[in-house]
């Protein structure tokens, strides 16, 4: 079965198509700039891969805050995003018109969280939670194998924070929250280098990990994940991984007397299985 597949993320789109059995076969990616201009790029690639490929249904991985109710004058809208351009924009309703079928739709983090249960890291797994930490710090999560719905979606990235010094971030809403104080925006607005630039020996790392260990604890004594998966650019410095691990273990210091937090953690917060797929695959897991 050959699925499309858009992930619509804050600071890029990438559009392809796959398999059930999680193939990515072709795929295209370009800035997340405007919506009129966009948009327009993403349903040209998929139109003009149709007849080679035969899709026949598409799913959308989208940033949010995203209106999931299908009761609601605004489904399928992206609402309250710091972007200020995609504010109110009907990017569901605007795909199927143009692609002539339905879209199936969720958040970016959600999509990813069902992709890495399914073909990735949290492969066999029920309770999954799945975080990325790039430009902005999202989470998605599986209860007992169903995507988190509920007032709205999940929204981890606004957790508050404690912070460490005196830069209190940089979210437009809540300045100490995990995505205010630890997205790669915020580390670079922090210590005036693109995190991609900081030394591995930087003190950055120590707090970046801390930051992350606390939005963590808070999940997991919360949602009581089998595993947790984390991607995002941010993630690809490895050694942020021991950091955290040690950091979780310190703040619950002792209370959860479990394996997988004791001696085990490496297998309980591990990195992301599909890397620069993770997201294109859940918008096709979406769908699926």
């Amino acid at each position: 079965m050959i699925i499309a597949g858009i992930e619509a993320g804050g600071t890029k789109f990438v559009c392809g198509v796959g398999t059930d059995r999680g193939e990515v076969m072709e795929r295209v990616s370009f800035p997340t700039t405007l919506p009129e201009e966009t948009l327009p790029r993403a349903i040209d690639f998929l139109l003009s891969i149709r007849k080679r490929y035969a899709w026949q249904s598409v799913g959308l991985a989208s940033f949010g805050p995203l209106n999931l109710h299908p009761d609601s004058s605004t489904y399928g809208y992206i609402t309250s995003t710091p972007k200020p351009a995609w504010q109110g924009v009907n990017i569901v309703g605007t795909l199927e018109e143009t692609l002539g079928c339905p879209v199936h739709f969720d958040t970016d983090v959600n999509a990813a969280a069902l992709a890495e249960q399914r073909w990735g890291a949290a492969r066999g797994k029920e309770n999954v939670v799945y975080i990325t930490v790039g430009t902005g710090i999202g989470g998605g999560a599986l209860v007992n194998g169903k995507l988190v719905h509920g007032l709205l979606h999940p929204e981890m990235g606004h957790m508050p924070i404690r912070p460490h010094s005196s830069f209190h971030g940089i979210c437009p809403f809540h300045q100490d929250c995990l995505e205010g104080l630890a997205s790669g925006p915020a580390m670079q607005a922090s210590w005036g280098i693109p995190a991609q630039e900081l030394p591995d020996n930087h003190p950055a790392w120590l707090e970046e990990a801390d930051y992350l260990a606390q939005g963590l604890v808070s999940i997991i004594t919360i949602l009581s994940p089998e595993v947790i998966v984390m991607g995002g650019g941010v993630m690809k410095q490895a050694q942020l991984f021991p950091l955290i691990h040690k950091g979780v273990q310190n703040l619950l210091n002792g209370y959860l007397d479990l394996l997988q937090i004791t001696r085990q953690i490496d297998r309980f917060i591990v990195p992301a299985g599909l890397g620069a797929n993770a997201g294109l695959l859940g918008a096709i897991a979406l769908a699926l």
